[in-house]
């Protein structure tokens, strides 16, 4: 008998069924074997240092992998911002981010210990300090929520940019402030110093500056020139508000399936990358602040005598930041450890 014709460009269901299966099998065993896809996600933009760096990191994963992880990278927040991008990794849309220490709260709270603490720390080197004494705990307990940590970074200061010159705190208080989308207990506290903060998305602070919605904006100066934010916001505030940390992470899930030795050579050439981001970051916060003054940047100075008043306006705050945005007990040992730092 002869067989059904099968008229030409048209396959039957059994054919795709059985490419499907196929596919499987073959997504199936890369598996077994190893192979991992790291889809990450970052606000970082795109052709900036940190983006070049961690598609650096994603070659040479490939590389010293044998083909068993690549790395494919996100910027620009097109997995939306930081609070959703954890909420696509928990849910295995992305298996990695490389995050502020605003999104990695969001996993861990403790983390803020690190940075949500206005003009507590005097110098990169007290931030280190820190770093070195908290980020091993820090580890421990994000692993525990499902997220291990790659290399962690803090690269620079966060400063205002303004669309009005800003001196002292009062003046700060006459504009409307972004903060993060998602934080209520920050905009609480912003609230109780008398400040005025406007929760959006960082997709929404160009369109906000230029509607007026926000007229201040805490931003590192890498980020601001790349995202040119001085163009709308052409005044910034000599004053290091508070470090910029972030560490990139995946999830457990995504780094159990490797396999030890893969683990160990992904680990050692992230740690090696994230070395190499913080010194860029630290070098390329005053490169970006010189690129933003030839476009009119203009940098507000910080007497000593408003200093004294940036302090007072801080710590009137950090009784509200203990225990509502930074673990009491975080609080506590941050500041410990800064005194101690300071007594050596």
């Amino acid at each position: 008998m002869n067989k059904p014709h099968i008229a030409q460009g048209i396959r039957p269901a059994s054919y795709f069924l059985s490419i499907a299966l196929i596919v499987g099998l073959f997504s199936s065993t890369a598996l077994l074997n190893g192979a991992q896809r790291i889809r990450l996600g970052t606000l970082a933009p795109k052709g900036s240092s940190y983006y070049n760096e961690l598609n650096k990191m994603g070659r040479e994963w490939t590389k010293a992998t044998k083909g068993k992880v690549s790395l494919t990278i996100y910027p620009d927040g097109r997995m939306g911002g930081e609070a959703q991008m954890v909420r696509r990794m928990r849910v295995g849309q992305l298996q990695g981010g490389f995050l502020s220490a605003v999104g990695l709260s969001e996993i861990e709270p403790a983390v803020s210990g690190l940075q949500d603490l206005p003009l507590m720390f005097d110098s990169l080197d007290e931030v280190d300090h820190i770093g070195i004494k908290l980020q091993p705990l820090l580890d421990k307990k994000l692993e525990k929520k499902g997220f291990k940590v790659l290399f962690w970074v803090n690269a620079g200061w966060v400063h205002f940019f303004t669309k009005k010159p800003v001196s002292t705190p009062d003046d700060l208080r006459k504009l409307k402030i972004f903060t993060w989308a998602g934080s209520p207990e920050a905009v609480d506290i912003y609230k109780h110093a008398r400040f005025t903060p406007i929760p959006l998305e960082t997709k929404d602070i160009l369109p906000g500056l230029q509607t007026g919605l926000i007229s201040a904006v805490p931003m590192p100066p890498l980020m601001a020139n790349a995202s040119q934010i001085d163009r709308k916001a052409p005044f910034m505030l000599d004053l290091n508000w508070a470090p910029l940390v972030g560490a990139a992470v995946v999830t457990t899930k995504t780094w159990n399936r490797l396999q030890d030795d893969t683990k160990k050579e992904v680990l050692k050439i992230a740690r090696k990358q994230g070395s190499v981001i913080q010194q860029i970051g630290r070098k390329e916060a005053s490169e970006s602040i010189d690129a933003m003054k030839k476009r009119g940047l203009k940098i507000q100075a910080v007497t000593q005598e408003e200093m004294v008043v940036w302090k007072a306006a801080a710590e009137d705050v950090y009784p509200q930041i203990k225990g509502n945005i930074v673990p009491a007990d975080i609080f506590d040992k941050v500041n410990s450890w800064i005194q101690e730092f300071r007594a050596k």
